[in-house]
């Protein structure tokens, strides 16, 4: 395991990067890592480099401009710093293909800040359940209400289309790791 000073200034790494994602400082958020790596677990994407990782924001806050979280848990590992939260918006602007529905999402998430040997932040690698936000985008609309038939279709066509992406190979073809006995 890290040291007691290796863990603090870790945490304070991760707690100012999700403070400053949330105040939408998107330079400081930037500056806690020299290349700039998400990778989504649920979705199979990556967004590496400035670039791209600004175009990951721009579209996140498009999509939920109002997108905060709530820290539930954090840990630390030999290489990373594990954070457990409740991630949280409201669906304003399209996301992806799929339009705004004007409800609200509250889901369950962890991310791991990977760490190399020189102390760098490599990575934010992040879980959810993509069908927890669904449901609450989607299946929160109401039904009985026929202005809503059109936009839950245009919702499912989206859906359906962003799903047709293919994985990113890096996510999808890893290498078990060799365990000593």
């Amino acid at each position: 395991m890290p040291t007691e000073q290796v863990r603090e200034a870790r945490q304070k790494l991760v707690l100012n990067h999700f403070h400053d994602e949330v105040k939408q400082n998107w330079d400081d958020v930037l500056s806690t890592f020299p290349n700039p790596r998400y990778e989504l677990i649920p979705t199979l994407t990556v967004h590496d480099g400035d670039s791209m990782v600004r175009r990951y924001y721009r579209d996140t806050r498009i999509a939920f401009p109002d997108q905060h979280h709530e820290i539930i848990a954090l840990r630390h590992s030999d290489d990373a710093v594990i954070v457990e939260f409740w991630l949280m918006g409201t669906h304003l602007g399209p996301l992806g293909q799929i339009p705004a529905t004007g409800n609200s999402f509250r889901v369950r998430m962890t991310a791991y800040f990977i760490f190399d040997a020189t102390e760098t932040l490599v990575c934010e690698r992040v879980y959810f359940d993509t069908l927890s936000i669904l449901k609450q985008l989607v299946g929160g609309l109401d039904m009985k209400q026929p202005k809503n038939w059109l936009l839950a279709a245009q919702c499912l066509k989206g859906l359906l289309a962003m799903s047709s992406d293919k994985p990113v190979p890096s996510l999808t073809e890893t290498t078990p790791p060799t365990f000593n006995a």
